[in-house]
């Protein structure tokens, strides 16, 4: 049976589920016990646990990072949560030098079964030293498997794989201003396998890919464009590395055309992979250049102005999608 929980919630009975299956499990991070979490997904987990599996850390991203790798190394599953992602850039020598690493340099002697987690990308007036999306700089990473759900229901099958079966570290990407959407969640136990995108709404004229909040601007131009008889495939990758090209394709081959939004800087970006795959694998079908939007190539601003700006939205996404269908303005 399922119920409508909120997407801080998903993650809690995530987490919570595995810490009652599995003693090999905890959490730490900033103000995650006795404060019950900056946004409150860990709210009660301190009680249930206590605060040997329940930690709260001092204000140093590289120190406790290091201590979580060294646990998930010595037999443990560690979950770190950063409060922001823009926090962890601090502790990027553990988790890129140490943890993406030690599998390959120790020839396969030590794996490094690890969930970082926390916020990531923009959040309103947060200034652009807390703005950042991470996705594609932490999927340049081998060794390490990122995700970055749109929804509770996503979120919490992914959190219980990547904690339970995953034996490589995962990123795990929230959005601070998801925290209170609500999703339909079921009661019963589910796992959802790291790599396999889904498609949210299907459609015949053009695919739009997406992935973590942008998704809402994705299903939402979907909606202005069918009010105009024009039918979007909208697929949710849910996983950026591994990336289920598979899917994009076999929709690319339906729709002939693909229009990627992404929260990304446009360099190296998730949707310039996913353009070279597509046009190297599936270059027969396409009748249109593939087209992306992503935020702008500069720091994300204070004002709300330039940050409207700087970001898609549904109106640069409708738009696009009638130019890769050779429509008029």
């Amino acid at each position: 049976m399922a119920r409508s929980i909120a997407y801080r919630e998903a993650l809690r009975e995530a987490m919570t589920e595995e810490m009652r299956r599995d003693e090999r499990v905890f959490l730490m991070g900033e103000e995650v016990a006795e404060y019950n979490g900056a946004y409150k997904v860990s709210q009660g987990m301190l009680a249930e646990f206590g605060p040997k599996r329940v930690i709260d850390t001092p204000i140093s991203e590289l120190g406790f990072t290091a201590v979580g790798v060294g646990a998930a190394q010595n037999g443990l599953r560690p979950i770190v949560e950063f409060m922001t992602w823009n926090f962890a850039v601090l502790a990027l020598d553990q988790i890129l030098n140490t943890a993406s690493k030690m599998l390959a340099m120790s020839g396969g002697q030590v794996s490094c079964p690890i969930v970082f987690r926390g916020g990531n990308g923009s959040a309103g007036q947060l200034g652009a030293q807390h703005s950042t999306a991470f996705e594609a700089m932490y999927a340049n990473i081998p060794g390490i498997k990122v995700v970055s759900p749109s929804n509770g229901y996503d979120a919490k099958g992914l959190l219980k794989q990547s904690i339970r079966y995953e034996e490589d570290p995962v990123i795990f990407m929230e959005s601070e201003i998801m925290y209170g959407d609500k999703s339909e969640v079921p009661e019963e136990e589910y796992y959802i396998e790291l790599g396999k995108a889904d498609i949210k709404k299907t459609g015949r004229d053009v695919t739009i890919v997406s992935f973590n909040k942008m998704m809402k601007v994705a299903l939402a131009a979907a909606a202005e464009l069918e009010k105009e008889d024009i039918s979007a495939e909208v697929i949710d990758l849910r996983t950026v590395r591994p990336l289920d090209l598979k899917t994009i394709l076999e929709s690319v081959k339906k729709t002939n055309r693909l229009v990627i939004v992404e929260e990304q800087w446009p360099f190296g970006s998730i949707s310039s992979e996913i353009t070279y795959n597509i046009q190297k694998d599936g270059f027969d079908y396409l009748d249109a250049p593939i087209r992306r939007i992503t935020a702008a190539d500069a720091p994300l601003h204070y004002a709300p102005n330039l940050v409207a700006a700087a970001l898609p939205d549904v109106p640069r996404t409708v738009k696009l999608v009638k130019e890769v269908m050779y429509l008029k303005k």
